[in-house]
């Protein structure tokens, strides 16, 4: 296998020089701003056309990760070569989140195979609830073939991501690539680093990820409540208080949701995942050591589990951990690459929902808030 990260910006173009990579690529992954993922004439574009046999996939993001550099605006990307892997990738549209297990339902049966190892989902951003498309995932795909990945990002706008396969990049598409062969290898590690505080609410009405009260009150109006001066941010704001969600009144610990958007009409909540109505969330806070920390065991359970030969990680971490780091951002990614150690080849980017199986007994899960590592490789 050969892997190389790249990245490119508008002062300095390429990193590296593309003529000097590997010809026989199998995957590109390129992860950068809505507006140079669609040009024609733009650097994604570039790399396509010089990796034509390669399979090509895309999306926006909330921050570019090129090995121990966050950037913004530009591109990144991945350059795959593999031995004796297969690459395939499948596309599929949502109008909207009623759509999302359909869409993640129609990724796994389209990348069904005997030999299939391990998916890759890239998701639009705002039109899915995350929830779903994991839960149709899980549906479609068999029970020992885990998906990793995230959905598109569009920095704190929340207005427009795109997703791509090949030429077709847009808003509303999900891309599966799928990973075949015995010598293929991914292992994968999500932590998060955010403290719960305040109360206990219940989930007394909601549709989905559509959260509309907690204990009977509008959910906005209480969200605002506690952000104070912040709300006039929101939904920007929000992610730096999401919601921590629990199965019961007495659960100490559950799956983080985060925000993107907000209805003054309904004083309702959009998140990136379900609620389920008689579940109980409390608000969540983090500093930026903690963040870093919780970057650091993210890679310490696949660190563990090395591949043997070249390997390539992605990393998905959430926009509102990059919001909480500030100036420091850097630092998670760096605590994920000393735990891998060198020659490891890292791209990623700042998501709005990171996927990573969430137990034992679940291939893939939406998580919020967290930094989602898959290490992936070929054994030699």
């Amino acid at each position: 296998m050969i892997a190389n990260s790249l990245s490119w910006n508008a002062v300095t173009g390429w990193s590296k020089p593309i003529t000097a990579l590997p010809s026989s690529a199998s995957l590109l992954l390129c992860f950068g701003s809505a507006d140079l993922l669609t040009s024609p004439e733009g650097p994604a574009a570039e790399l396509r056309r010089h990796f034509p046999g390669a399979v090509a996939a895309a999306c926006s993001t909330a921050g570019e990760i090129c090995d121990s550099t966050v950037s913004d605006d530009g591109l990144t990307a991945l350059v795959l070569g593999f031995d004796r892997t297969r690459v395939r990738g499948v596309c599929a549209t949502v109008r909207g989140s009623s759509d999302s297990a359909q869409a993640g339902a129609e990724i796994g049966r389209g990348l069904l195979d005997p030999e299939l190892r391990h998916v890759l989902v890239l998701s639009d951003g705002l039109l899915i609830n995350g929830s779903a498309l994991t839960a149709g995932l899980r549906g479609a795909l068999p029970a020992d073939v885990a998906a990793t990945g995230g959905l598109a990002g569009d920095g704190a706008r929340f207005q427009r991501t795109v997703v791509g396969l090949g030429e077709k990049i847009a808003a509303g598409l999900v891309v599966g690539i799928g990973f075949y062969g015995p010598s293929f290898r991914a292992v994968y590690g999500s932590a998060g680093g955010w403290q719960a505080f305040g109360p206990k609410r219940r989930v007394t009405s909601a549709e989905a990820n559509i959260l509309y009260t907690l204990d009977d009150k509008p959910a906005l109006a209480l969200y605002k409540r506690y952000l104070g001066e912040l709300a006039v941010d929101l939904p920007g704001s929000g992610l730096l208080f999401p919601l921590q969600l629990l199965s019961g009144a007495a659960g100490e610990s559950g799956l983080v949701r985060t925000i993107l958007a907000v209805d003054e009409k309904s004083q309702s909540l959009t998140f990136a995942g379900d609620l389920p109505v008689g579940h109980y969330v409390r608000l969540m806070k983090a500093g930026t050591d903690a963040l870093v920390d919780g970057a650091r065991a993210a890679a310490a359970s696949p660190a563990s589990r090395s591949i043997s030969g070249m390997a390539a990680a992605i990393l998905v971490s959430c926009v509102g951990r990059k919001l909480v780091l500030g100036q420091r951002v850097e630092e998670e990614v760096e605590a994920v690459l000393h735990q891998l150690g060198a020659g490891v080849a890292a791209a990623g980017f700042y998501s709005y929902g990171e996927i990573c199986p969430g137990s034992v007994s679940n291939s893939c899960e939406l998580h919020n808030q967290t930094m989602t590592l898959t290490i992936i490789g070929e054994d030699v």
